[in-house]
């Protein structure tokens, strides 16, 4: 058969029934074998909407993502979010068309060395040299993209290769003698960590995506919960732990509680869980947690020691790792009563620091009542999306998630444009939920046009822009850092949001009274079809607390 009609038989074989895409002339051959495939595919306006949606695909289900491109232009739009995928250990493959052989290396039309861009960004890459290496290499990324640490794969595929015809058998066993990934961790190690959380006076978990990843949150919890553990999450932890269990101190990091980042500064002892000591989490290092030891549980062996030195290491799965570390550590029997001290300290802060805000006395919305409406409006039960800026770190602050994969954003990267292709792509892979999306009107406007995606393929996604017609965080810093001086922040009141959003064929919707909210709100998420929603909130509002730049945690501010 064809090396296409071959492709096909892969992906089916892998269980993939939706992948985003975006066709081109290097890619054509792909295409026609759509034609008779069964596979669903969803035409997107552009391929980083694309690549973007089987990002948001894969975090809101476990299931690699794919999206596709065609060579030059269609490969290079894909390099942000392989980036994004790889920055936040996303499983997804990127199936790229490239020139036919003849022309490698000639800058023929819509070449580009699409293997050499993305090979600083990629778990790893597949550059197709022979039309019978098709079956194998995909194969093969799948398997690297959604073992060990997961992150994307790229395959790139000349024109003339993918239309050859090959003898196709399908491939039962894929082995990578070259890789490895370490899964159950070092036995002697856990026993070392549970006896170092046997003694901790001021112990913190702390959590990150590894988590979620892992599919690890019941046995976190347990952990959790085998004594009164507390417990913080990074922005891409969240939900990992629930968001309303009595040992969660919120989210740590440059815009978390001074209950998690004050926690983490007076701790003695850190269990880092599939996080990787970002310098959002530890702002000055030389300043970070001055007196505390740490324990480093990590797939990935390369993270773990890079930023902060490991005390105790530990290389493997979170699953894997934590029925262990638990068990253990219930074995040695530890005083209950030891923590009880640090617990009266951390309620301290709680009670004299939580997340609050100045409301407005009218019908003024504030963005972080803007959020603490959506979650009543959801009943804190949809998935959520978010673009990047203020409105994502408000949305962390105050939506409070109950269980994994309920929360997806862009951390590592950060990139604005994510949040509306990535709630579509989960809206695709999990049909059955409300899915919401959080974006601000400078972030909505750099991938709005997936929204006709959206209304063309009946993607039912409900999106809350909180508009304050800045580029807010840049705003923040330049009146907190820069004197004020706003320089190329300002976006106005343009587009007309509701307008465009039926352009779209969508459902436009613009709030502007506070007192009506979650009515308004509810009515939104009850209406059929894509939504589009313009929440007119206060304009130069910032997000508190805040570790600056270069600074401690203890030295929070706001």
């Amino acid at each position: 058969m064809r090396a296409v009609d071959a492709l096909m038989e892969c992906l089916k074989a892998e269980g993939v029934d939706v992948v985003f895409g975006l066709p081109g002339g290097a890619n054509l051959p792909t295409y026609d074998a759509f034609y008779d495939a069964g596979i669903r595919h969803i035409l997107v306006r552009h391929e980083a909407g694309g690549g973007h949606a089987a990002e948001g695909y894969a975090k809101a289900t476990g299931k690699v993502g794919v999206a596709l491109g065609t060579s030059g232009p269609g490969a290079t739009n894909l390099v942000t979010p392989i980036c994004d995928a790889m920055m936040d250990s996303v499983p997804v493959v990127f199936l790229t068309g490239q020139v036919r052989t003849e022309l490698l290396g000639t800058d023929g039309f819509q070449e580009a060395d699409t293997i050499g861009i993305t090979m600083p960004i990629v778990k790893h890459s597949i550059m197709i040299q022979d039309p019978r290496e098709i079956p194998r290499a995909i194969h093969e990324a799948f398997h690297i993209a959604r073992t060990g640490r997961p992150g994307p794969v790229v395959v790139d595929i000349p024109q003339d290769l993918s239309r050859a015809d090959i003898p196709y058998e399908p491939v039962t066993d894929v082995r990578l003698p070259g890789y490895a990934p370490t899964t159950d961790g070092n036995q002697k190690q856990i026993r070392l960590a549970a006896k170092a959380l046997a003694n901790a006076r001021r112990p913190v978990l702390y959590v990150g995506g590894g988590v979620v990843s892992a599919e690890a949150s019941t046995e976190l919890i347990e952990l959790a919960e085998a004594d009164r553990l507390p417990v913080t999450c990074t922005l891409n932890g969240l939900g990992a732990f629930p968001g309303v269990h009595a040992q969660w101190l919120g989210m740590l990091g440059m815009h978390g509680t001074r209950a998690a980042n004050y926690a983490m500064d007076e701790a003695d002892l850190i269990v880092a869980i599939g996080a990787r000591f970002d310098d959002r989490i530890t702002g000055k290092l030389t300043e970070f947690a001055p007196h505390a030891k740490f324990i480093h549980i990590d797939i990935d062996p390369a993270e773990i020691s890079k930023n902060i030195p490991a005390h105790i290491p530990i290389v493997g799965d979170a699953k894997n790792i934590l029925p262990r570390l638990t068990a253990e550590y219930r074995a040695l029997g530890p005083d209950a009563g030891r923590l009880e001290e640090w617990w009266r300290r951390i309620d301290g802060w709680r009670e004299r620091h939580p997340l609050s805000f100045a409301d407005s006395d009218g019908p003024e919305i504030k963005p972080q009542y803007a959020i603490q409406a959506l979650y009543e409006a959801t009943g804190g039960e949809a998935i959520v999306t978010s673009d990047v800026g203020q409105h994502q770190m408000w949305g962390a602050q105050h939506y409070h998630f109950p269980r994994p994969r309920r929360w997806i954003n862009s951390g590592g990267l950060g990139t604005m444009g994510f949040g509306l292709p990535a709630a579509m792509g989960a809206k695709v892979g999990c049909p059955e939920e409300t899915v919401v999306c959080i974006s601000g009107d400078g972030s909505i406007q750099m991938n709005m046009q997936e929204l006709a995606t959206c209304t063309q393929n009946g993607i039912d996604i409900k999106v809350f822009i909180l508009n304050n017609g800045y580029l807010g965080m840049v705003r923040q810093w330049q009146e907190l850092f820069w004197d004020r001086r706003y320089s190329a922040v300002e976006k106005g009141q343009w587009p007309d949001f509701v307008k465009l959003a039926e352009a779209h064929g969508a459902t436009g919707l613009r709030l502007s009274d506070k007192h009506t909210l979650v009515e308004d709100m509810r009515r939104a998420i009850a209406t059929p079809g894509p939504v589009l929603v313009d929440v007119q909130v206060t304009a130069e509002e910032n997000v508190y607390p805040m570790i600056a730049p270069g600074s401690a945690a203890r030295d929070m501010v706001g």
